[in-house]
């Protein structure tokens, strides 16, 4: 766990995570070998950009493959800090580094303090795989969906098109609660739109919060629009009862389609029982009360919009955790275990209403689903719309970075080169932002610490390493410089109180 700083000054105190100490990790060095033998088995094989996903998590945060040494200025305590993958599929470590990166980013640099609605669109299964195996198509339907919503708000504002903007940002989610590959849109809309008239600044105007018959016109004038286009791009064929895809055919070698297909299905992809129905765990009763979340939900066609979340302009903090909410990663360590039987099991974030609550799968077909989970190469994820996009005019008028087209340089003001506006959060502003961790406070007597060296030569990694090993056996009462294992990033609820307790990230 976190462990309370030594210096009495409160803080927590930087514990190097462990990575091979694990479930996942342990399940991922044990069977992703067997399922790569499996495919090959039957003549396929995993891309290069899967391949590479695998390969990078079983070196993430392990000192074996590099690292950084830190030093106290003071006291010249160091520490070892392990390189992390940077993937973006299934890595639980850098996960939630990226979740606070970007939450951070969101609420403290491009949302104003301004009332904010999250909506979420699902899809039909065959368009799930559509987005995964070709994720151009995914981008035009995310432009029909987002002009829809905005041209909806706008108009019941009161206003033209050309008279006013809204603006949002789109968190693209690739899983389901059971680990299915589950591709669906997290929309946070301003819940309300920005006019300007008369050369004053945007005013914000805000528009009540959507009923369900707005909902259900909505989605379905979305499912409309999203056939119409993808059956100009020859993508999709459709007729008087049914629609389907056309999609050509992919490379006998290749394995992706049958683990995507399986993985959007709810079936098992590899093994003696391919292409049956996943093992589903019923611990509860079936919930036969209403279900209150669903009164701003709507259905059509397959396609689900709901829009029941939202916070006000000065719930800042509230703002952040829903930024984390929908950039959380795929999977939740906590909720991984293993039964007698050797099945890996996942407990589910929510029981479904049928009394499911968790789903088992054998080693090799999980290690599938976690196949299935990974984005191909340069496939952005987050996407910025309407006043919130880089190039609209209004976007230095309105976000709290004040950068954009809309606001000239000012002398007072403080100067930062383009690569300082862009850079991203450091190591130490992560830990600080989501562990209370101050990494560059030493935590035996408050000196500050630096990085002095980047160790990557493999043969000074065995060496160091090997010397550290002897030193803690010689003295064990020695604080260690390779640190003890900790538990995964806390956050806060989404509605929880002040008073609230951190839970585990998902």
């Amino acid at each position: 766990m976190l462990a309370q700083g030594r210096d009495g000054l409160g803080k927590t105190a930087y514990e190097r995570h462990q990575p091979e100490q694990t479930l996942l990790y342990q399940l991922v060095e044990a069977h992703y070998p067997a399922l790569v033998d499996q495919l090959a088995q039957q003549g396929k094989s995993l891309p290069d950009h899967v391949h590479r996903e695998f390969e990078a998590y079983l070196k993430c945060g392990r000192l074996e493959h590099g690292f950084l040494r830190v030093r106290c200025d003071k006291c010249h305590f160091e520490r070892l800090v392990a390189f992390s993958c940077k993937k973006r599929g299934f890595c639980p470590s850098c996960g939630a580094r990226r979740m606070a990166e970007t939450a951070a980013l969101l609420a403290d640099e491009v949302f104003p303090d301004v009332p904010l609605r999250q909506w979420v669109i699902s899809f039909p299964f065959p368009l799930r795989y559509l987005f995964a195996a070709h994720p151009q198509a995914m981008g035009k339907v995310l432009g029909i969906v987002y002009r829809a919503i905005s041209t909806h708000l706008i108009h019941k504002a009161g206003f033209s098109l050309k008279d006013g903007a809204t603006g949002a940002v789109t968190l693209i989610q690739r899983f389901g609660s059971a680990l299915n590959l589950n591709i669906h849109f997290h929309i946070l809309f301003l819940d309300g739109v920005y006019v300007y008239r008369d050369n004053r600044p945007p005013r914000f105007q805000r528009v009540r919060a959507p009923d369900k018959g707005e909902l259900e016109e909505l989605v379905q004038l979305i499912s409309q629009r999203v056939g119409r286009c993808l059956e100009r791009q020859g993508l999709l064929e459709q007729d008087t009862e049914s629609a389907w895809l056309d999609l050509d055919p992919a490379e006998d070698t290749d394995a992706m389609p049958q683990i995507l297909g399986s993985s959007i299905s709810y079936r098992i992809a590899v093994g003696s029982q391919q292409g049956q129905k996943a093992f589903m765990i019923r611990t509860i009763r079936p919930l036969e009360r209403p279900d209150h979340g669903l009164e701003r939900v709507a259905k059509a066609n397959g396609f689900s919009l709901h829009a029941g979340v939202s916070c006000e302009g000065h719930q800042k903090e509230k703002r952040e955790r829903l930024c984390r909410y929908i950039s959380r990663p795929a999977v939740a360590v906590p909720r991984l275990s293993l039964s007698s039987t050797g099945k890996v099991v996942y407990t589910l974030k929510t029981p479904y209403r049928d009394g499911t609550t968790q789903v088992a799968f054998e080693p090799v077909d999980f290690i599938a689903r976690l196949a299935a989970l990974v984005p191909k190469p340069r496939v952005n994820l987050t996407r910025y719309h309407g006043a919130l996009a880089p190039n609209h005019r209004w976007r230095g008028l309105v976000t709290p970075a004040r950068r954009g087209k809309g606001v000239k340089s000012n002398s007072n003001t403080e100067v930062r080169t383009p690569a300082e506006r862009h850079a991203a959060m450091t190591w130490a502003q992560r830990l600080k932002r989501v562990f209370n961790i101050d990494i560059e406070v030493c935590s035996l007597c408050g000196g500050s610490v630096r990085v002095i060296a980047c160790i990557e030569d493999q043969d000074v990694i065995d060496r160091i390493l090997d010397h550290l090993r002897q030193k803690e056996r010689e003295t064990p009462t020695r604080p260690l410089l390779v640190p003890p294992t900790r538990a995964p990033p806390g956050t806060l609820s989404l509605f929880a109180g002040k008073d609230s307790r951190p839970t585990a990230t998902h």
